[in-house]
């Protein structure tokens, strides 16, 4: 079934067996032709065809960093890792993301409230929205602006907060949830 045609006329020939149907494939001048291959002027290269090139071995690398295609353990991944922590941890040393904390504003009552670990309550109330009188109108008018801030309390205390000419700046009170 196969047909083997050889050439010996030196060194650098080369055997070349074909199988019969290849044969009948070829042209008639082809079929009578002995085939031989000279490798003293073959040139040699270093890339095989079909191999891929450097530049597409590098390419295969980005977008396998890209997609996430690497294992676990590998030198590729440890990589990867590496520059996601580098990024992680530097970029907002050189990156201005904007992210400054918001002022505190006070309530427009200008309240502001704080707790203590004890679970009591704490406001400073601006003496603009108190006015002055004896001590229940002050507590009823404390705890009229307090209630709709924390619900139901009552004061346990207060006492007024003055610069230094004796103006009252602000109220602080302690509150108790009922």
């Amino acid at each position: 079934m196969s047909d083997e045609r050889g050439a010996s006329s030196g060194s650098g020939s080369v055997l070349l067996i074909a199988h019969s149907s290849l044969l009948t494939a070829l042209p008639e001048f082809a079929k009578k032709k002995e085939w031989s291959l000279d490798l003293q002027r073959a040139e040699l290269t270093t890339v095989a065809p079909g191999a891929p090139l450097p530049m597409n071995a590098i390419w295969r690398t980005i977008r396998g960093y890209i997609l996430w295609q690497h294992e676990r353990g590998t030198l590729h991944y440890d990589i990867m890792v590496t520059l996601i922590l580098i990024f992680v941890l530097f970029s907002p040393r050189v990156i201005n993301f904007n992210d400054k904390p918001i002022p505190r504003k006070p309530h427009p009552t200008e309240v502001v409230v704080t707790a203590d670990a004890e679970g009591r309550l704490f406001f400073q109330v601006a003496a603009s929205e108190v006015t002055p009188g004896d001590d229940s109108s002050v507590r009823d008018q404390l705890l009229h602006i307090i209630e709709p801030i924390s619900g139901a309390v009552s004061i346990v205390s207060y006492e007024a907060v003055a610069d230094h000419k004796g103006k009252v700046q602000s109220y602080k009170v302690l509150a108790r949830r009922e």
